[in-house]
């Protein structure tokens, strides 16, 4: 029985006791999920907010008779927030990308969080109120030969997709927050 192993255990040394903030054990930080503020996921998801934002609005301003209805009036608010919220946390990224500076304080995931939420809430509100409009008039009013229908429903569909893109951030950042 000579030619069988046998385990052998090693005692390790337990870390020295620490008392004072110039001995405290250093905080290990996880590493940059992309879409977190400051990656190139997150510029990339603000990007594809801001773009998709300002499409729903370009489309919607082209028609002549989206302001006779609260609920197209109410979508391009919205975007038109969103939009602005996007463009300015873009701007932040690529400082931060540019700069090698990361974000991660609470204060900024907090403002994030809260700020995407909100948005994020409002966009598809507004978004599920124009496509309410947008079925009435097609299918129930059967009036889209009188009315822009392919253009709201555009409208109504970029600013959907805004939203969308607009969830994972304010997941990340919610989920970042939260595991602090």
């Amino acid at each position: 029985m000579s030619s069988v192993s046998r385990p052998t255990v090693h005692p390790v040394e337990a870390p020295p006791y620490t008392d004072g903030p110039q001995n405290a054990l250093i905080r290990v930080r996880m590493k940059d999920v992309q879409g977190m503020p400051g990656t190139r996921g997150s510029l990339f998801l603000r990007l594809t907010q801001f773009v998709f934002g300002l499409v729903s609005i370009c489309v919607m301003g082209t028609t002549s008779d989206f302001r006779s209805v609260t609920a197209f009036c109410y979508l391009v608010s919205a975007v038109s927030v969103q939009i602005l919220w996007s463009l300015s946390l873009a701007v932040v990224d690529i400082y931060a990308l540019l700069v090698r500076r990361t974000l991660r304080k609470q204060i900024i995931f907090r403002l994030f969080t809260i700020g995407d939420g909100i948005i994020s809430t409002l966009t598809f509100a507004a978004a599920c109120a124009s496509a309410g409009i947008t079925v009435l008039i097609d299918n129930d009013l059967d009036k889209c030969s009188v009315n822009h229908c392919v253009r709201f429903q555009t409208a109504t569909a970029m600013a959907y997709i805004s939203c969308f893109a607009m969830m994972p951030s304010f997941l990340l950042n919610f989920w970042t927050l939260a595991s602090q």
